[in-house]
């Protein structure tokens, strides 16, 4: 069995607030995020695409499986730190 990958963000000590911001991201999806165990959702958004995604060992999924979980989740995350990029550009153009 592999060793889990460490994500490392480029930015240190971000990932407190990064795990915070993905709890609030998914929550407003209407999924049940747990705050102290936001990585959790995964299994929400698994089953809801009929990914039988568990906890431990995964190595008979699909990578385009798991992808599939991981890009809900990342594509939610992704639109909102547009939509807030984008309403920071807009309250800097006003006077």
């Amino acid at each position: 069995m592999m060793a889990r990958r460490r994500r490392r963000y480029a930015v240190p000590g971000v990932e407190q607030g990064m795990q915070a911001f993905k709890a609030d991201v998914m929550k407003r999806e209407g999924y049940t995020v747990d705050p102290n165990r936001p990585d959790d959702v995964k299994y929400e958004v698994a089953k809801e695409l009929g990914v039988p995604l568990q906890s431990g060992y995964n190595g008979g999924l699909t990578t385009e499986s798991v992808g599939h979980v991981g890009g809900k989740i990342g594509g939610s995350m992704v639109r909102e730190l547009i939509r807030l990029a984008q309403e920071q550009i807009v309250n800097r153009e006003q006077p």
